[in-house]
Parts: structure tokens; C-alpha cells; sequence
């Protein structure tokens, strides 16, 4: 048991230990510390500048320069319908070239940016976008829709996973 100037004793001693971490804690949140500068991220810019990107990326493919498509990173993965993942820009350049062929000189590609989501840095960009290929005569020939994650390197924005899927009926 305790005798009652000990446990007085103890009693004032938390209480001391309490009012001391409350007055510290109290300095520490009113004292005028600098906050970490934030970036101010411009979603309509970064908007604009990967529209840039897939328009560059058309005109390119359009003109059947595929191996000047400067659109993906080194260590990009890119994942085709019913085909494995691409891994690697060279992969992804050489499965563009390789099919080529079977996409008639008349069709064009283009791409609609519609949503970017940038990370509180914007060195990451997720990108939902609509794409469709048409024919010479303006004839629809495919159409879907595609997800990229673009990565800032060097300043600028490369492709570092893509994904797309057709949303045309199957014959």
C-alpha cells in the first residue's frame, strides 16, 4: 500500500510528466515551421503535352517510320491483345515493324487524350485515352481505348507501360 504523501508524490509526478508533453506539444504545433514547398501541378499543360505525344506518335506510325517512334522508354512494357507483354523498346519497335504489313498503307491512327491523372510530383502521368483507325474513304476500320503510365525522364515524357483494347463488336 502506499502512503498518502508517496502516492501524492507519484500522483503530482504524472501529472507534472503530463502538463510537460502537453506544453512541448503545444510549442511544436504553434511554432512557424517553413512547410516543404509543394509543385504546382497544371493538369490542362500536362493534358496538352502527352495529347503532343500520342499526335507525335501517330504522325509517326502514319508515315510508317516506326523505327523513329521515340514515344517509349528503354525499359517499357507494353501489353498487346492476345499476344505476351512487349518488355523493352527494341521488343516493342520490332512487333511494330513485324506488323506493319498487315495494316494497309492507306489506314491512319490517331489518339484522343481524354482524362490525365499526374502524381503530386508529375514526374508520373496516367493517361485514359480513345483511339480508331480509319481508311483512306474516312471508313472506321478499329476503334478502342488505351491506358498509359508516362514517366518524366530527361524532361520530358516517355511511355513506360501501355495497355489498349479494342471495343468493336468480333466478326
Amino acid at each position: 500500500l502506499f502512503t498518502t504523501s508517496k502516492y501524492c508524490s507519484m500522483k503530482n509526478s504524472g501529472f507534472l510528466i503530463i502538463a510537460i508533453l502537453l506544453c512541448m506539444s503545444w510549442i511544436m504545433a504553434c511554432s512557424n515551421q517553413e512547410a516543404a514547398p509543394t509543385a504546382t501541378i497544371d493538369v490542362e499543360q500536362i493534358k496538352k503535352e502527352i495529347q503532343a505525344k500520342e499526335n507525335e506518335y501517330a504522325d509517326t506510325y502514319n508515315r510508317r517510320e516506326i523505327k523513329s517512334i521515340g514515344y517509349y522508354a528503354d525499359d517499357a512494357t507494353t501489353f498487346v491483345q492476345n499476344h505476351a507483354p512487349l518488355v523493352g523498346k527494341e521488343a516493342i519497335i520490332e512487333y511494330l515493324k513485324a506488323n506493319e504489313d498487315s495494316i494497309a498503307m492507306t489506314h491512319t491512327i490517331s489518339f484522343q487524350t481524354n482524362e490525365v491523372f499526374p502524381s503530386s510530383d508529375g514526374n508520373q502521368v496516367v493517361e485514359i485515352g480513345y483511339y480508331k483507325v480509319i481508311d483512306a474513304d474516312s471508313n472506321l476500320i478499329n476503334t478502342g481505348n488505351y491506358m498509359v503510365l508516362f514517366v518524366k525522364r530527361d524532361g520530358r515524357y516517355v511511355s513506360f507501360r501501355d495497355m489498349s483494347a479494342c471495343d468493336m463488336p468480333l466478326e
